[in-house]
């Protein structure tokens, strides 16, 4: 508990005090694109405007999805409170920035994201019959909009590379409930992105560790290859 703690908490802490306000800007960023489409959304008009440039459903053509899907990510769900994601929202871009950078940061949002997106498609493909995998058609009509695939997946990778069971168990582990205890397509969409998240995670801790072997390894290969003294140069003498 106690490294978990650090890890999470007092070492991010301490890298914004380092780098300022500014090391929160993607944050920000988030939080202020989600108002900007809620307030567009409450007319008529701008819900249209909304819909046009970030509204993704599954029956959409693959392309014209894949072209709204970093929009979406600000279009908040309509049958969710805009105001109550705001506090995870902000907390998971921070959080996520601070100790990971913003390339990653983005990296890892849009590849959970997009990782529930086209599985949707794939399940509303497979049809409802396919061993409880596959969703009716009706589901493609569904709009599928919002940043919370985004938020459960930079949770959950962070506390994979940052060894990190409780915030795990509190992000992932309510994705499984929420999925059990209301079966639809956003907590299937949301248990998409965690296992995502889970692959992406390990796939980076494995990339540290054979940093670190190469690293170790390089300077031993060095003094191997350089001989101690110098080769001394045979004089043959005349022919």
């Amino acid at each position: 508990m106690r490294a978990e703690w650090h890890a999470i908490v007092v070492d991010p802490v301490r890298r914004l005090r380092r780098r300022g306000s500014g090391g929160l800007l993607l944050a920000f960023v988030a939080c202020g694109g989600v108002i900007f489409f809620h307030a567009l959304a409450q007319r008529p008009a701008g819900a249209e405007v909304v819909r046009a440039v970030g509204g993704v459903q599954g029956d959409l053509p693959l392309w014209l999805a894949l072209l709204r899907t970093p929009i979406s990510l600000y279009v908040p769900a309509l049958d969710l409170p805009v105001w109550a994601g705001i506090t995870q929202l902000f907390l998971a871009f921070a959080l996520a920035e601070v100790t990971l950078g913003r390339a990653r940061t983005l990296a890892v949002a849009y590849a959970t994201t997009l990782a529930g997106t086209l599985t949707a498609r794939v399940m509303i493909a497979a049809g409802p019959d396919r061993f409880g995998f596959g969703l009716p058609p009706e589901a493609g009509e569904v709009l599928d909009t919002g940043p919370s695939a985004a938020v459960v997946g930079l949770f959950t990778y962070l506390s994979v590379v940052r060894r990190a069971p409780v915030v795990f168990i509190l992000t992932g582990g309510s994705m499984v409930w929420e999925s059990i205890a209301k079966p639809n397509l956003a907590g299937r969409e949301h248990l998409i992105a965690v296992a995502a998240a889970v692959v992406l995670g390990l796939l980076h801790g494995q990339g540290d560790r054979w940093r670190r072997i190469l690293s170790r390894t390089a300077p031993e290969a060095q003094r191997e290859d350089t001989p101690d003294t110098p080769a001394k140069s045979q004089d043959r003498g005349p022919l």
